[in-house]
């Protein structure tokens, strides 16, 4: 198998055939051995009916169903896992990212002799609100990881077998592919891409901002370094303000009332319990992690035999 084309279903029932279409045809250009791994991330809608309808009439295409919905990044390693081709190219079913980015992105890793071409937005799309929420989930990105993520990267990318090898040894259960993405290392390239907009998103602002904590936890120690170095920061204001109210007592024979009191408890005891909250999301990853259950389980693999 010289080519996978891998994709994952999610709420995608309006582009599935849509995606078919042109998938195969910039596979095609490219080679006529070739696949399409589709993976049923417990979509909802009718996306795995779709699916299995198209799998039916296509021997190319292979349908990955989940037992349940496990995420869109372990969905996307599950459908890795399944691939067989020598070039592996992952993209979005949602049509955001095109998927006739193929012949370029071949180009692009033929001339510059490296093991993955990626894609990456120059502008964020959408509303100002979603620009805005996504230059400040990448701040905290580059402030708070060790590793190096490029700005605005996206799914689609075109791998070598190789380097998909070395991504799938990767097994943690709160899987953050991004991070992954970056540490399992090779040559890696970027390529500005125009990337589409839906209506409605998969996903949800509350969804994005839980991704960020568990990047975060998953490839940063910052915070806890930052609770030790806001614990001696409060304890040498403590130290100061102390010796305040010792020299306010001795000299003029007064000292703050109740009201600095109260303040001073009702700040130590949310910058404890905040500290403690960070902790026990770390303890909680470990307490996954020691589990080492399957990050997903496949139901069923919809395929027609080859003839």
């Amino acid at each position: 198998m010289k080519l996978s084309i891998v994709t994952t279903l999610y709420k995608s029932g309006s582009c599935v055939e849509e995606f078919h279409r042109r998938a195969s045809e910039a596979a095609q250009r490219v080679t006529g051995d070739y696949e399409i791994v589709m993976v049923d991330d417990g979509s909802p809608d009718n996306s795995l009916d779709i699916a299995c309808s198209i799998a039916r009439n296509d021997s190319h295409v292979r349908v990955i169903e989940l037992s349940r919905n496990f995420g869109h990044h372990k969905a996307l390693m599950a459908g890795l896992e399944h691939a067989r081709g020598e070039l592996c190219f992952l993209i979005d079913s949602d049509l955001e990212e095109d998927p006739a980015l193929l012949g370029g992105f071949l180009d692009r890793m033929q001339s510059a002799d490296c093991d993955v071409v990626y894609g990456f937005q120059e502008s964020r799309k959408g509303d100002k609100l979603e620009s805005t929420g996504g230059k400040i989930a990448w701040y905290w990105i580059k402030k708070l990881y060790w590793i190096d993520i490029p700005l605005n990267q996206c799914t689609v990318r075109l791998m070598r077998r190789e380097y998909v090898d070395a991504l799938l040894l990767h097994r943690e259960s709160n899987t953050v592919i991004g991070g992954l993405w970056v540490i399992t290392g090779f040559r890696q390239n970027g390529v500005p891409i125009a990337k589409g907009h839906r209506p409605q998103s998969s996903y949800s602002s509350l969804l994005r901002f839980v991704t960020l904590i568990n990047g975060i936890t998953s490839f940063s120690t910052v915070p806890l370094n930052l609770m030790v170095l806001v614990g001696m920061t409060v304890s040498f204001v403590s130290f100061a303000v102390g010796i305040f109210v010792i020299l306010q007592k001795l000299i003029y024979k007064s000292a703050a009332g109740w009201a600095s009191l109260i303040v001073s408890i009702w700040f130590m005891g949310g910058m404890i319990v905040f500290c403690l909250g960070v902790i026990g999301i770390y303890i909680s990853r470990i307490f996954v992690e020691t589990k080492n259950r399957p990050y997903v389980i496949v139901r069923r693999v919809h395929q027609r035999a080859a003839p």
